[in-house]
C-alpha cells in the first residue's frame, strides 16, 4: 500500500484546506514538493483544495447505510464467454483466445510503430464476420482514414466513423450502437465536461477512462483505446489508467526493422506476458506463426560472439540470436552498450566474467545486440551473454547448430530456468544439436540433442570455447 504523508490533522477530522496530489501516481503530501517521493515525476505535484468533513462510524444504526448482501460462491454459476475472433491468430493468442464482451482494452507503443494498422486490420477482419465496428478519432478525419484503409487494401463493409472527442457523446453513441467492436484513437485527445484541463490531462484521462470502462461494461460492447507512450516507453498519463481497464498490450520492435512484438502486460481474461509476432509489409502487419525461424533467419556463416539462446514469451519459446562485440578500449574507461537488452544486467554479467575467469575485460569495450527487435528482459538469456562475450574476446566462432540459456549468479554458477524441457525441444525443432545448459534435475526426454551441462562461467570457457 502506498503510504500517504500526514497533513498533521487528527484521524477523525480535517479542517479546511490544501493538500498536494500526484498527477501521474496519485500520491498525496502536505506540502509541495518539485518532485514526487513516490514515483520520481518531476512537476507532477498540483494542489487541491480539501473541504470540512467529519469521519462517522457507519456501524452505527443511526447511521442510514444498509449492510450489502452477500452472495456464497457454491451457488455462483460461471458462465462462458463467447469471445470475439479477429482471424489474426497472434493477436487472438496474446489476449487469451480472442476479445471478452464488454472487455477494455489499453493498447500502447511509440509513433508509427503499428498501432493504428493493427486496429483497422482488427476492424476489417471483424466487419467480414457481418459485424459492425464502431471507429473514434479525434485525431484525423474519415477522408485520412479511408485513405489509410485504401493504402493498407482492406475493405471494411460494416464500419462507422465518429469524429469526436467528447467522452459522454462516445459513450452515448457506443451504448446506442451496439456494435460488437469500438476503437478509440487516440484516448489522449479525448475530454469530458465534468473536469477541467486540457485534453490529455491526468484528470482528464481518468475521468474518460472511467466513462468508456463503463460504456463498455453496461452495453457489453468492447472497446479498444489507442494510447501514446512517452519518452520513457511507458503509456502516457498516469498509472492508475493501466489499473482502470482490463487489458494492457504494448507494440514494440524498431520501426526501422520488419517484426513488431505485441505484448500483454496485464489481461484479465487470460494469462500475461504472452507476445504475438507479426511482420510489417507494405500490405500491413502480417503474423509470423514460427518466430524462431524468423528470428534465426538472417545468420550468415559463422562469426564470433554470436550465440542462439531460447527465451520464454509467456507460455511460448522462442530462439533468438545474440551477438557481441569486443574491442580493445581506446580511452581510460571502457564502453557498455546493449540494444534489447538490461545494460545493468549486462555490466553485471561482465563483473561476474571477469571474476570468475580472469579475463581482460577492463580493458575492452563491449557492444551487445538483440537480433530481430525482441527484448531479451529474462534471466535465461545470461548464459548466452556469457558466451557471446567470451567468444567475441577470443575470437573464436562458436558452433552454428549451438544453443545455450540459463541464469547466472554472482558466484559464477548457472542456474536452471523454467520450461527447461520446452526450451529444449524448440532447440531441436529448428534443426540445432547442441544445447548449453545448467544442471538437470531430470533426465531431458527431448532425443537426439547433444546437452552440455555447464555448472559455472569457468566451465564456458574451458570447455566451450577452446
Amino acid at each position: 500500500m502506498r503510504p500517504r504523508h500526514s497533513t498533521g490533522q487528527a484521524p477523525n477530522s480535517m479542517k479546511q484546506g490544501n493538500l498536494f496530489i500526484c498527477s501521474k501516481c496519485d500520491a498525496q503530501f502536505s506540502k509541495w514538493t518539485g518532485r514526487c517521493l513516490e514515483c520520481g515525476g518531476w512537476g507532477t505535484i498540483g494542489e487541491v483544495q480539501i473541504s470540512n468533513f467529519k469521519v462517522q462510524s457507519l456501524k452505527k444504526k443511526d447511521s442510514g447505510v444498509a449492510a450489502g448482501k452477500t452472495t456464497s460462491f457454491d451457488k455462483i454459476i460461471g458462465a462462458e464467454v463467447t469471445r470475439v475472433k479477429t482471424d489474426l491468430g497472434e493477436f487472438d493468442r496474446v489476449l487469451g483466445g480472442g476479445i471478452a464482451p464488454g472487455s477494455l482494452i489499453l493498447l500502447g507503443g511509440e509513433p508509427g510503430i503499428g498501432k493504428s494498422t493493427l486496429v483497422l486490420q482488427i476492424a476489417t477482419q471483424i466487419t467480414k464476420g457481418k459485424l459492425p465496428v464502431l471507429y473514434v478519432s479525434g485525431e484525423e478525419s474519415a477522408e485520412q482514414i479511408k485513405l489509410r484503409f485504401d493504402r493498407l487494401g482492406l475493405q471494411p463493409q460494416g464500419l462507422e466513423f465518429l469524429g469526436e472527442t467528447n467522452v459522454e457523446t462516445i459513450a452515448a453513441t457506443i451504448e446506442e450502437l451496439k456494435p460488437a467492436l469500438a476503437i478509440v484513437d487516440s484516448l489522449q485527445t479525448v475530454t469530458s465536461v465534468e473536469v477541467s484541463g486540457a485534453p490529455g490531462n491526468p484528470n482528464q484521462l481518468k475521468t474518460s477512462c472511467a466513462k468508456l470502462m463503463a460504456a463498455a461494461k453496461s452495453s457489453q460492447v468492447p472497446v479498444i483505446l489507442i494510447g501514446h507512450v512517452t519518452k520513457e516507453g511507458g503509456l502516457s498519463g498516469p498509472k492508475t489508467l493501466e489499473h482502470l481497464v482490463d487489458v494492457v498490450l504494448y507494440l514494440e520492435g524498431d520501426k526501422f526493422h520488419q517484426f513488431r512484438i505485441l505484448r500483454s502486460i496485464k489481461n484479465r481474461f487470460g494469462s500475461t506476458d504472452e507476445v504475438g509476432v507479426f511482420e510489417m509489409t507494405q500490405g500491413g502487419l502480417k503474423e509470423v506463426k514460427n518466430p524462431s525461424a524468423a528470428f534465426l533467419s538472417g545468420r550468415g556463416e559463422p562469426v564470433a560472439g554470436s550465440v542462439i539462446t531460447c527465451l520464454a514469451q509467456g507460455s511460448r519459446p522462442m530462439l533468438v540470436e545474440i551477438q557481441a562485440l569486443v574491442s580493445r578500449t581506446n580511452f581510460g574507461y571502457p564502453q557498455r552498450r546493449a540494444s534489447g537488452f538490461d545494460l545493468n544486467r549486462l555490466q553485471v554479467l561482465i563483473a561476474v566474467l571477469a571474476k570468475r575467469t580472469g579475463l581482460p575485460l577492463d580493458t575492452h569495450d563491449i557492444f551487445l545486440n538483440v537480433v530481430g527487435g525482441l527484448r531479451a528482459d529474462e534471466p535465461a538469456a545470461d548464459l548466452a551473454v556469457v558466451l557471446a562475450i567470451a567468444s567475441a574476446l577470443k575470437n573464436k566462432p562458436l558452433p552454428q547448430n549451438l544453443a545455450a540459456f540459463g541464469e547466472v549468479g554472482l558466484g559464477g554458477e548457472a542456474r536452471a530456468v523454467s520450461q527447461t524441457e520446452k526450451r529444449l525441444q524448440e532447440i531441436k525443432k529448428l534443426g540445432l544439436d547442441i544445447a548449453v545448459v545448467p544442471p538437470l534435475k531430470e533426465p531431458s526426454k527431448t532425443g537426439g540433442l547433444k546437452i552440455a551441462q555447464i555448472k559455472n562461467v569457468k566451465e564456458v570457457v574451458e570447455k566451450i570455447i577452446r
